[in-house]
């Protein structure tokens, strides 16, 4: 069994359809998709239940250590589980939008590392 992860990125604006083209090539290629858009929405749903400032940089970033966020397959669906709470449909709600930190906040870069250095100290099972 080979060890050897391939990630591929699709980087464009908010409706030009990466998540459409990305979930066809996923399936194409016998690739898991992984919506990482619905991680950052999830990370900014959380600030919101807490009440916390999603401007407010530290405050969301001091947040990550203390929430799990995962992404899980069901019948060939992605479902975002936040703290095991299964929220795929509320992160995609106007308010949780204008919540999601990436957008207001932190570069890609910064909010990726930090969600995937959490989610990477977790036992992961396939």
């Amino acid at each position: 069994m080979s060890n050897n992860i391939i990630n591929v990125a699709i980087d464009g604006p908010a409706g030009a359809g990466k998540s459409t083209v990305s979930r066809a090539a996923a399936k194409e290629l016998g690739f898991i998709y992984v919506d990482t858009g619905a991680l950052y929405r999830a990370v900014g749903v959380n600030a919101l239940r807490k009440g916390i400032d999603t401007k407010d940089k530290s405050a969301v970033a001091a947040t990550l250590s203390e929430i799990s966020v995962d992404l899980v397959f069901e019948n060939g669906e992605q479902k975002v589980l936040l703290n095991g709470e299964n929220v795929s449909v509320e992160i995609r709600t106007p308010p949780a939008s204008m919540a999601d930190p990436m957008f207001q906040l932190f570069p890609k870069s910064e909010l990726s590392f930090l969600i995937c250095r959490e989610i990477s100290q977790r036992e992961i099972t396939a």
